[in-house]
């Protein structure tokens, strides 16, 4: 089956999938996460960074382990409830942790120790989790990289690889010394450390063969070793005596569907040849298959993932699928589109129930897929479920149907989101993610950064978005049927002038016309040309009016601008973010704009008194009687406090001419959207960006992923219930 036909059939697969799932299905759903700064000890500095990478579970699946390379330790996690996950703390390895591998409450763990790149070194140390001690150390001569354990726990491998400097000649190989796979026999989760194994890997591979790097290894239940050769685009299983008993490319793959550069747009209309799959980590799936993650580094990265037989046959090639898949649900990384896209870096299988899976963790996309595996040759996507931002390690626990991510990317200062291990439980309930999607239209259309919503005038759950200058060059207007489990876009207006994509807009609100148009609202950075202003989008897309704001607002802007639009009889009412220059502290401006007599005015809202950065308004919209804002801080994950909805009587939006005296607003408590915010058991997110009451009353409110940019990705969209009442 060709890559590009294999595209076709997985994506319209997942659109069946995503888009009608059954109540009686079983389905993975995150139960916890746990912000692993939460390991240190009491008086421990907890602002340095920490990134759990490799993960592993003990075999009652009671505890998992990970490795923390900034920290240099193992850090420990009791998950007896996977529901409240606990702190077991870190462990001290005197090095840097790249791997580990569990059996019989032991550790087996990679540490380096490299001086430099060309003076690699590093060791095997052994660890007994219930003691924390180190019980044994065996020197294994050069830079660890991946750790393995045979389940029955006789054998292990380790590859060294020595790892090149990619600053060094443009990164390309060969950098000696080269990189090799060591083993040992293990007993009583002991080793002896006189009897390691070196098992030459030079001249095997095509690309670089005096320089072998391997990357990742596997041992099935034969004690046979897979290990990838990343950089050599190379595979080669070893038997059980350290003997290699067969080598082979691990090919390339040509591309259809691709959004292939960074242009601040999601078109899938590339095509990319010979592309090499350059594989990272790798996953028996049974004692005759094995799946490799295409991630790449030098040359290559095939953006999906791969089933190879023993004989080194490609028995299953997703080939664009999973990206184009996790763009359907707003976790596309644009900024990565030039190089290798979602980046498929971890893999991990087990069987849940009876059926096979594979699990495949996209790097960039922060994104986990899950894929039944009962036809090895025809894998069918089952979910895609949020992770933290980056996973890079992915553990099944089967037995107590669990699945944890270990997720690396931890920013301390930059988001205030830290690192985390995510869990997962397999249930008989609906998949809770993602709730919004555009599977099931008839190109791949991806999307992101919604920051704004407006409900349709007269079709219950039917409403129209708008995403932000993250894409700024393809404004969109999306239209939503939430009538639909998970939500779906049912179409992308591209906001046009002259035809071509509209430039220098910040789309932050969007209202109706009355007459099958649109408002937005467009918000300015004057120290870039933005302007603010509000823009009039006919029923094609094309921009036919724009209202720049008057002196006496210009005079006094600063950067946060419009973030919300409505429209009440004949006038517009935009809700400006954060003060301006004569706002008093902790008030805002709620501006009008007469359409018919093209008067200005506004009306004051006193906003709280943040904890920590700022608060500010990222919504407005009328419905019956009120109007209703969204008031939010831009705290994110623990650090978030304030998410509320709000609604203003009608009869206080009496706007004031500009220059004057501002009446200020009453503003009553509807919603504290925090607990719908803590709802997936994730991180909080900062920016719920768009709130839409529909003609019942239902109210629906959308959050903005920053389109994937140092973000999860993850996108909520929920339905509050009547908020009417």
């Amino acid at each position: 089956m060709s890559a590009h036909l294999t595209c076709l059939t997985s994506v319209l697969a997942l659109s069946a999938a995503i888009a009608v799932p059954a109540a009686a299905e079983m389905n993975f759903n995150r139960v916890a996460s746990f912000a692993t700064p939460a390991n240190m000890a009491l008086g421990e500095d907890r602002t340095r960074e920490t990134s759990p990478e490799i993960i592993a579970a003990t075999d009652d699946g009671m505890t998992l382990v990970y490795t923390d390379s900034p920290l240099g330790v193992l850090g420990m996690i009791d998950i007896t409830d996977p529901h409240a996950p606990k702190p077991l703390g870190n462990i001290e390895l005197g090095g840097e942790p790249t791997s580990v591998a569990l059996f019989d409450r032991h550790a087996f763990v990679g540490v380096n120790t490299s001086e430099s790149y060309t003076a690699p070194s590093g060791h095997l140390a052994i660890i007994n989790l219930d003691t924390k001690a180190e019980v044994a150390r065996c020197d294994i001569g050069g830079q660890p990289d991946s750790v393995a354990v045979q389940k029955d726990g006789s054998l292990l491998s380790i590859a060294i690889e020595n790892e090149r400097d990619e600053d060094l000649g443009d990164g390309e190989l060969p950098q000696m010394p080269a990189g090799s796979l060591v083993q040992f026999d293990v007993k009583d989760a002991l080793v002896d450390c006189d009897a390691m194994r070196v098992v030459d890997l030079t001249g095997l591979a095509q690309i670089g063969g005096s320089d072998p790097e391997p990357e990742f290894v596997g041992i099935n239940g034969k004690g046979e070793t897979v290990v990838t050769l990343q950089e050599n685009n190379h595979l080669a299983i070893i038997d059980r005596d350290g003997n290699v008993a067969s080598h082979f490319s691990a090919g390339s793959v040509d591309l259809e569907q691709v959004n292939a550069s960074r242009d601040g747009r999601l078109t899938f209309d590339a095509t990319l040849e010979n592309v090499l799959r350059e594989p990272d980590a790798v996953k028996w799936l049974d004692d005759d298959h094995f799946i490799t993650a295409n991630e790449g580094d030098m040359n290559g990265g095939s953006r999906g993932w791969t089933v190879f037989n023993t004989s080194g046959e490609v028995v299953y090639e997703s080939g664009i699928s999973f990206e184009n898949a996790v763009a359907q649900i707003g976790h596309y990384p644009e900024k990565r589109a030039g190089k290798k896209g979602v980046e498929p870096e971890s893999v991990e299988t087990g069987t849940f129930e009876g059926t096979p899976m594979a699990f495949i963790g996209a790097e960039r996309a922060s994104v986990v897929g899950v894929y039944d595996m009962t036809d090895v040759a025809n894998p069918q996507l089952q979910q895609l479920l949020p992770s933290g931002i980056a996973p890079e390690g992915i553990v099944a626990i089967p037995g107590r149907n669990l699945l944890v991510t270990a997720n690396e990317k931890d920013f301390i200062e930059d988001r205030g989101v830290r690192a985390h291990v995510m869990i997962y439980e397999y249930t008989e309930a609906p998949a809770a993610y993602p709730q919004l999607t555009s599977a099931g239209m008839d190109e791949i259309v991806g999307w992101g950064a919604l920051s704004g919503l407006v409900a349709d005038a007269n079709d219950a759950g039917i409403m129209y978005a708008v995403n932000d200058s993250f894409y700024k060059f393809q404004p969109t207007i999306f239209t939503i049927d939430a009538n639909q489990t998970p939500a779906r876009i049912t179409n992308a207006l591209p906001v046009t002038r002259a035809g071509y994509p509209a430039q220098k807009l910040d789309m932050e609100g969007i209202a109706l016309d009355g007459n099958g148009g649109f408002w937005i609202a467009s918000e300015g950075r004057t120290d870039r040309t933005i302007p603010h202003a509000i823009y009039h989008v006919g029923s094609d897309g094309e921009i036919d009016r724009e209202i720049g704001l008057p002196d006496a607002l210009m005079s006094v802007e600063r950067r946060f601008g419009f973030e919300g639009i409505t429209q009440i009889g004949d006038t517009l009412w935009m809700a400006v973010q954060r003060e301006w220059r004569d706002d008093p502290e902790n008030h805002v401006k709620l501006v009008a704009y007469n359409l018919e007599t093209e008067e200005w005015g506004a009306v004051l809202y006193e906003k709280a008194d943040p904890a920590r950065g700022w608060t500010g308004l990222s919504e407005i919209t009328a419905h019956g009687d009120y109007v209703y804002v969204i008031e939010r801080d831009n705290q994110i994950g623990s650090n978030a406090a304030v998410k509320n909805i709000y609604r203003i009587p009608m009869s206080d939006m009496q706007p004031v001419a500009l220059g004057g005296d501002l009446p200020v607003v009453q503003k009553e408590l509807v919603r504290d959207l925090m607990p719908d915010l803590q709802s997936l058991n994730g991180y909080v997110q900062d920016k719920v960006e768009g709130l839409a009451i529909d003609v019942t009353g239902t109210a629906y409110i959308v959050t903005d992923n920053d389109g994937v940019d140092d973000h999860s990705g993850e996108t909520l969209f929920l339905n509050l219930g009547n908020i009417s009442h």
